[in-house]
């Protein structure tokens, strides 16, 4: 009797915690390098190499494991935040995205967060 209320317990409270995770959708690949094309990120940045700006890879790297990553990214690259640029040390504005769409910037954020 014990040992059944003990599994039954952990087996709950897996199904506690699985629930509670958030779906991720899925990216969008192509619509994310579309956009990322489209806005002239890739004048700044590039999947695996710095340039003006981070690399991909290392802004992954820098987000990883971080609870709000997504959100940080898209306030980023929707407000025109002051960055310093790698290659010279200026600080210039950074580029505004076009899209308004939420669920826009999000796929772009997580295509980002997923290199």
């Amino acid at each position: 009797m014990f040992k059944s209320s003990i599994t039954l317990a952990s087996a709950s409270a897996v199904l506690a915690l699985a629930c509670a995770t958030p779906v991720q959708a899925a990216v969008d690949v192509e619509a994310a390098k579309a956009l990322f094309k489209g806005n002239e990120c890739i004048k700044c940045h590039a999947p695996d190499k710095d340039k003006k700006g981070a690399s991909l890879k290392s802004i992954a790297e820098k987000y990883k494991g971080k609870t709000d990553a997504q959100a940080t990214l898209i306030k980023h690259f929707t407000t025109g935040q002051m960055v310093k640029m790698l290659t010279d040390g200026k600080e210039e504005k950074h580029f505004v995205l076009d899209s308004k769409d939420l669920k826009v910037q999000q796929n772009l954020a997580d295509w980002i967060l997923s290199q």
